[in-house]
Formats: structure tokens, C-alpha cells, sequence
């Protein structure tokens, strides 16, 4: 029972579930670019052409394990300005500690993006669309057929359009 409730509480809480998932990709990423790089450097490291390799990475990973749209990695000219930032050593490198602040804070727009996409998919569309439903429900002629749709399925419909609003304005609706 009680690492139900643990599962329970650790899902509940969001923002460090979704921290910690982009810790683990930015370890694992990390890891994998850095297992040559040893050989050569002193220290575990990551120079901007790897850091651009990283991101890629980065973004892919993202795009394939997070819902809702993929979202395209910044340009060369924004990487270099934001390494310039986190480089907090000035040596012209990433560690591991400056690669994962580097790569929150470049993601964090689209955490933020796809979880405003699942609160109006799974919050708000099916609220709105039972809050219609009900309005529609004395219109002359439609109202006969909205009573007898069940909530569920009336539901689901309007969620499914949304949804599919949303992808045709990215433009990926297949």
C-alpha cells in the first residue's frame, strides 16, 4: 500500500516528474557522447560541436518519449549564445552539472508547451464539451440527438476534434 501511495504522490507531482525525465535523457545522452571524448580530454566534457550532437539527441528523445507535437532544436547561433551562458568555468566546455542546467532551461519551453496541450486535451475539452452539450440539448432538432449521445462517447468526440484541431495547426495531420 504504501508504494502505491508513493506512486501515487511521485505522478501527482508533475513539474519534478518531468525534471527528473529530462535528467535521466540528458545523463543518458551525456554518457553516450562522452565515453570517446574521455580519451582525449582530462575531464568529462563536451565542446560546442558535441553539445550540438547532444541536443539532437536530446530533442529526439524528448520528441519520441513525451506526448504531442515534435518540436525542432534551436539554431547553432542560439547554442552557441546559451553555452556562452552555462559555461560557468569559461573553458570553452560543458561538464556534466552545466550540460543539464543547459539543457533544462533550452527545454523548458516545450515542457511547457506540451503540458498546456494536455491540460486543454484532457481538462478542459471534455469539460467544454459536456458544458455544450447540455446548452444544445433544447435547441430545436439537435437536442433530441445530443440527449441521447451518452456523456462518454459526446465526450471523447469533442476531445477527439480538439486534438485533431491542434495537430492541423502545427501542420502535421496526416
Amino acid at each position: 500500500m504504501g508504494q502505491a501511495w508513493a506512486s501515487l504522490q511521485e505522478k501527482l507531482q508533475g513539474r519534478q516528474w518531468k525534471e527528473r525525465q529530462v535528467r535521466k535523457i540528458t545523463d543518458k545522452v551525456f554518457d553516450r557522447l562522452t565515453e570517446d571524448i574521455s580519451k582525449k580530454r582530462e575531464k568529462d566534457a563536451l565542446a560546442f560541436e558535441e553539445v550540438y550532437i547532444a541536443v539532437l539527441c536530446v530533442y529526439n528523445d524528448l520528441n519520441k518519449y513525451l506526448p504531442g507535437p515534435h518540436y525542432d532544436p534551436p539554431s547553432k547561433e542560439r547554442l552557441k549564445a546559451l553555452i556562452e551562458e552555462f559555461d560557468i568555468n569559461l573553458d570553452g566546455l560543458l561538464d556534466r552539472e552545466e550540460f543539464a542546467e543547459f539543457i533544462r532551461k533550452l527545454t523548458a519551453e516545450s515542457l511547457c508547451a506540451i503540458s498546456f496541450k494536455l491540460i486543454v486535451t484532457l481538462v478542459a475539452a471534455p469539460a467544454l464539451a459536456l458544458a455544450t452539450k447540455r446548452a444544445t440539448e433544447g435547441v430545436p432538432g439537435v437536442g433530441k440527438v445530443v440527449h441521447k449521445v451518452p456523456n462518454a462517447i459526446y465526450a471523447s468526440a469533442i476531445t477527439l476534434a480538439a486534438v485533431l484541431v491542434q495537430r492541423s495547426a502545427e501542420g502535421v495531420v496526416e
